[in-house]
């Protein structure tokens, strides 16, 4: 299979009408504005101060005032609750966020996460069972437990009662609990379904807290846990998100907690600078490589500390675990995709398993699989008894739908449009695998499948200037959902180009229009090198990068092509 050519287009011209409504910002924020949905200046100005939307009460989510209710009971009663997370950055953030907030609040809390490879996601008998003999009386899940619904009955049937908070998308039954919260499930009014696991824990606290409130917390001192949650599990960055995230990162960027701050240094950021991205790819990664490799309480055990030099020793620790993620995550890769190309070249969706493939990291061989080759992809773990497996898909296929279609074959199973897991007997792996690339095939097969990549707007590479990064910093957070402003220029040549980074994937590039000469950074591009035509175009963001003390411009290359292919 041929690795894919990517598809440029750019959005429509600005209406008249919208130009005229937004005509006190500069022209090229007036496009961006205007791409993104902002056509009025109310609108505009809503967005730019990422004002969160109306209607964000949390009492107005089906379950909240039950829930609310329930832990009050919890905490008058002394009776001992617990946290009932998952291992990822999400899962992890929210169980800490939810301890600290119920401590605040006197209650006798802990938090529980299952072991990636022990325990699996999600809810499970074993561990409900343990906490039951522990004198647990009351289980909040968060980030996990609204497709758990056997799970939830053996809680009932043992006299634990139950509180679910989860993002996911329910299936059509729902779970037996005292309450489920989740903005998504049938006939829910709250208005922003989009919530992250983090945000939804968040949104418990603040009902919480408006009832009976406490001294020994205040409620915005838990948004650093929300950006970092919501980052790094791709919620979208619009509505309440964006909100969230945003007053999320002033805290980040005067961190409190000691493991934050332990957390920011060894992954050698710059407080006073972090971004929406170093939570993507620097805090996040360090914060997941835990549950990836081993047990994620290094991570929740971090995230929790007030001593300096444990804080250290855990972030050493995650740090790590991390490099070996690293060494880890390129073997399998190249495992995976000799492995999905050999067996079916042109399949409309790659799989690749092997019992020698690491369960936490099989989901970022997938991720990449499916970005090179845009392709629905599955890369899985085969053990004795059963094979779990961890899928990313493209915007033409709901990977989570498709495994609903197949769930008599599955134990488990759960996810996203885009991204999801499941668990299944190993009799039936080829039967699964058979039957997702009929689905495939079905809603595929008639479908030319390249990745587009929409730019806000094509200029000159000479209309670049300085005084543009302060438009855009007005855009922040950026990331998914709302993506950092990309343009494209034509017909640039290259003056110096090198490969950079291990195994020289990324390129480093010098280019000019005649007019004005920038610097560029393309990763995982640097196979260009040795194909580099004479002019190309660029397909990119423009950004700042500071190195050693000195702050340059330059381009955040996402794509190139031979100048007029």
């Amino acid at each position: 299979m041929q690795i894919l050519k990517k598809n440029w287009q750019v959005y429509p011209r600005i209406a008249p009408e919208a130009d005229s409504a937004l005509h006190g910002y500069p022209p090229l924020l007036r496009q961006i504005l205007y791409n993104r949905g902002y056509a009025t200046l109310d609108a505009a100005r809503a967005y730019l101060e990422a004002r969160p939307p109306t209607g964000s009460d949390p009492f107005v989510m089906l379950g909240m005032p039950e829930a609310v209710d329930r832990i009050e009971y919890a905490i008058r009663d002394k009776q001992k609750i617990a946290i009932y997370g998952d291992y990822d950055v999400d899962g992890v953030t929210a169980t800490v966020l939810l301890v600290q907030a119920l401590r605040a609040l006197g209650a006798d809390v802990i938090g529980y996460i299952p072991n990636r490879f022990d325990e699996g996601y999600g809810l499970n008998n074993d561990a409900l069972s343990n906490l039951s003999n522990e004198g647990v009386r009351l289980v909040i899940t968060v980030d996990c437990g609204v497709r758990s619904l056997p799970e939830a009955a053996h809680a009932q049937s043992i006299g634990l009662d139950m509180i679910i908070t989860d993002h996911h998308q329910p299936l059509t039954e729902m779970p037996t609990a005292l309450a489920v919260v989740n903005p998504k499930q049938l006939d829910d009014p709250y208005p922003d379904k989009d919530l992250a696991g983090v945000g939804l824990a968040y949104k418990l606290a603040c009902a919480l807290f408006s009832k009976y409130p406490s001294p020994n917390l205040k409620l915005e001192n838990l948004l650093d846990l929300v950006a970092l949650g919501t980052v790094a599990d791709l919620a979208p960055l619009t509505g309440e998100n964006r909100a969230l995230v945003k007053k999320g990162l002033e805290f980040l960027r005067r961190p409190i907690r000691q493991g934050i701050m332990a957390l920011i240094g060894i992954a050698g950021l710059t407080p006073t600078r972090i971004t929406a991205t170093d939570i993507g790819y620097a805090l996040g990664p360090r914060l997941n490589a835990a549950g990836r490799l081993d047990s994620a309480l290094a991570a929740f055990n971090l995230l929790l500390s007030d001593d300096v030099a444990e804080a250290a020793q855990l972030a050493q620790k995650l740090e790590f675990h991390n490099r070996g993620r690293q060494e880890v995550m390129r073997d399998i890769q190249t495992r995976a995709e000799d492995m999905a190309l050999a067996n079916e070249p042109n399949s409309l969706l790659l799989f690749a398993a092997h019992p020698e493939f690491n369960r936490g990291v099989v989901g970022l061989a997938a991720s990449r699989l499916t970005e090179k080759y845009y392709r629905p992809a599955i890369v899985a773990q085969i053990g004795e008894e059963f094979t779990r497996g961890s899928c990313r898909s493209i915007p033409e296929f709901h990977i989570t739908t498709a495994l609903d279609r197949c769930a008599s074959l599955l134990e488990h199973h759960g996810g996203h449009a885009a991204a999801a897991g499941f668990t299944v007997r190993n009799e039936n792996l080829l039967v699964l695998i058979e039957k997702l690339r009929a689905i495939a095939v079905e809603e595929l097969g008639t479908l030319d499948l390249h990745p587009t990549l929409l730019a806000d707007a094509e200029i000159p590479l000479s209309d670049l200037r300085s005084d543009l990064i302060t438009y855009f910093e007005w855009m922040q957070p950026t990331g998914y959902g709302n993506w950092q402003p990309l343009f494209i220029s034509r017909n640039l040549r290259v003056t110096n180009a090198r490969s950079v980074g291990r195994d020289s994937a990324h390129l480093k590039l010098i280019v000019t229009d005649g007019k004005i000469t920038h610097d560029a950074i393309a990763f995982r591009l640097g196979d260009w090198l040795e194909r580099m035509p004479p002019a190309i175009d660029l397909f990119y963001s423009f950004e700042t990068n500071e190195f050693n003390g000195r702050t340059i411009l330059q381009l955040n290359v996402k794509d190139i092509k031979a100048a007029g292919s």
